[in-house]
């Protein structure tokens, strides 16, 4: 049963301390906490001491086992005389760590990768009965993660305000649709196939709503990055401000219904523009690719950390070096590594072709 939170006024972790006296100078005068209270006074059997966004309760009488405290600091080697690791004199391991918020990406190692939607396709199941497919196996060395997410059973979604720590992160609705909602881009909305949003780095958002087999694809820079609960927030915010930047990126709304093609970087093709490329500063481009002419496009290759396609309807044919004649049809994709050979070779005339690329390519070579 869930608790009442109103009814829960305060929280503490308790440490087991025979030595006192000794752990209580520790905390005060090592590690910088405050005292808050300490009882009796004629001979002290608790302390509570507080600091760095937590309480502790030193207790005498207390049978807790050791634990681990880690504390986040900007210049970690000052706080002990160089010391990284300590120990409270009533065995409280101590672990002192950078108060790091910069990004840390791991070097790209890149790779050709295909991934096949088929009767023998793997689908993990996440939270919330979320179904995912891993389109990026490898990570390309831990740099990319790409993910197909299929929401069998629509309906409200029990998210909360929340944020990434990220460079990088796409939305691209498939199938069905999401009720979104972010942080100073106006009231909710309806994230429709064919729609994509770029999610600038901790831009405040929530899930709201989601109807019956909902796809979408989802790719984020790096793999491994940290989400973040805002419990302060409350969406829609009152201000509207779609120029905000973001760690140096806007918001993108793109809409199929109301996006214009133009041609494509290959011949023979054209494309229509998310806006992400422009929005990032050419960290990234976004474009849904479809045949436009009866023109045979020749070799092409390129120079880029990504070049990640996914078929969103129709299939293509794509001549690969050393790899002969592949097909890819709905649902498929494949990672393109640097001056890695290819040639569309023929595409049916209802082919939707999702193209990400970082940075952003505008010419081939």
């Amino acid at each position: 049963m869930a608790q009442d939170s109103n009814n829960i006024k305060t929280a503490e972790i308790v440490l087991a301390c025979s030595e006192l006296d000794q752990t209580l100078a520790f905390f005060v005068e090592t590690l910088g906490f405050q005292i808050d209270s300490i009882f009796p006074a004629d001979a002290p059997v608790v302390a509570i001491v507080s600091g760095y966004g937590i309480r502790l309760r030193l207790d005498r009488y207390a049978t807790s086992k050791p634990a681990t405290l880690r504390l986040y600091c900007s210049t970690p080697t000052t706080v002990a005389e160089g010391n990284l690791r300590l120990q409270a004199p009533n065995g409280t391991e101590i672990e002192l760590e950078a108060a790091d918020n910069e990004l840390q990406l791991p070097p790209v190692v890149q790779s050709l990768a295909l991934s096949r939607l088929d009767s023998s396709t793997a689908w993990g199941v996440g939270r919330a009965g979320m179904r995912y497919r891993d389109l990026i196996p490898d990570r390309q060395g831990g740099r990319f993660i790409a993910s197909h997410i299929h929401i069998p059973t629509g309906g409200p979604v029990p998210d909360y305000v929340h944020y990434h720590n990220i460079r990088f992160q796409l939305i691209f609705c498939c199938r069905g649709w999401a009720k979104l909602v972010y942080e100073d881009q106006g009231g909710e909305f309806i994230l429709k196939a064919g729609d994509c949003v770029l999610q600038p780095p901790q831009i405040r958002h929530r899930v709201l709503e989601c109807s019956d087999n909902m796809e979408v694809v989802e790719l984020g820079c790096p793999a491994e990055h940290e989400t973040h609960a805002d419990h302060e927030m409350n969406l829609p915010t009152a201000t509207f401000d779609e120029q905000r930047l973001f760690k140096g990126q806007r918001f993108v709304r793109h809409q199929a219904e109301t996006a214009s093609w133009e041609k494509w970087r290959i011949d023979g093709f054209e494309c229509r523009d998310s806006g992400i490329g422009a929005a990032t500063s050419g960290l990234a481009g976004v474009r849904v690719v479809r045949p436009h002419l009866e023109s045979a496009a020749g070799p092409c290759s390129h120079v880029a950390e990504l070049v990640f396609f996914f078929v969103l309807k129709g299939s293509v044919t794509l001549e690969l070096a050393g790899r002969g004649i592949e097909q890819f049809n709905r649902g498929d994709s494949v990672v393109l590594p640097s001056n890695f050979g290819y040639t569309l070779v023929e595409s049916t005339q209802d082919l939707e072709l999702l193209e990400v690329t970082l940075p952003d390519i505008v010419e081939t070579h």
